[in-house]
């Protein structure tokens, strides 16, 4: 980034001073608290906007603690955001905050995936629903992939068969994976942040969510063979572990 043009300083409380707005891309909520709440980082009457992931809950307490907090969790790896193509949650109770945000994230957002809602918890809840399709769709492609693997199929045949069903979104995306063209090793959206976002909705819902949960399982499974900065689709790929 340096490189590019960017100024980079030792501390975050230094990269900050002086800013018009600040943005921040961390891994959860657990960071957002380390980073800004408890070093009260962000300047009095800064508009503040995060992209992390965090529960309805998070964000409501991160509202508490800085009147100018947007949540404004994306949907879409790489790909998309080189692509202008992510989706983008925008929200916040003021309308102008809201406006701002937009204006910001536009270039790198699909406009018919650019949503403004007006609260910070129901942009959270919106990107964990984004994800939780994203994990119930992976681990139906695990037990797509096995139950072909069962019947003599090969993955690129049971890739085939699925290209007319509900999964085709998910066989897609992750087939360059599964058939060795690329490895999981970097990927595009790792087993460590699907995982914690899983987790994130089993703690919101309070309730069981029994495909979640599988998918916790498969992704713990990935974690405990040293893959968790892998990307996602290691469950595909190793699914016979």
């Amino acid at each position: 980034l340096v490189d590019a043009g960017a100024t980079a300083y030792p501390t975050a409380a230094e990269a900050v001073t002086g800013a018009d707005v600040v943005i921040t891309a961390l891994f959860g909520p657990k960071t957002v608290r380390s980073v800004v709440i408890e070093p009260d980082l962000i300047p009095a009457g800064i508009p503040w906007i995060d992209t992390t992931t965090v529960s309805p809950q998070d964000a409501e307490e991160f509202a508490a603690n800085v009147s100018t907090y947007i949540a404004c969790p994306v949907v879409g790896t790489l790909g998309p955001a080189r692509a202008g193509k992510l989706g983008v949650y925008v929200g916040s109770p003021d309308p102008q905050l809201r406006e701002l945000a937009a204006g910001i994230v536009s270039p790198w957002a699909d406009p018919s995936r650019l949503k403004l809602v007006d609260s910070q918890p129901k942009a959270a809840i919106g990107k964990l629903l984004a994800n939780l399709a994203l994990a119930i769709s992976a681990e139906g492609m695990k037990e797509a992939l096995l139950f072909g693997d069962a019947t003599g199929l090969t993955a690129a045949e049971t890739l085939d068969l699925l290209d007319s069903t509900g999964l085709s979104f998910m066989a897609n995306l992750k087939c360059d994976f599964v058939l060795g063209d690329r490895s999981t090793d970097p990927g595009d959206f790792t087993v460590d942040a699907l995982c914690k976002d899983s987790k994130l909705m089993l703690d919101t819902a309070g309730q069981v969510l029994p495909g979640i949960q599988a998918a916790v399982e498969s992704f713990t499974i990935q974690q405990d063979r040293g893959r968790g900065d892998h990307d996602f689709s290691a469950i595909l790929v190793h699914r016979s572990e």
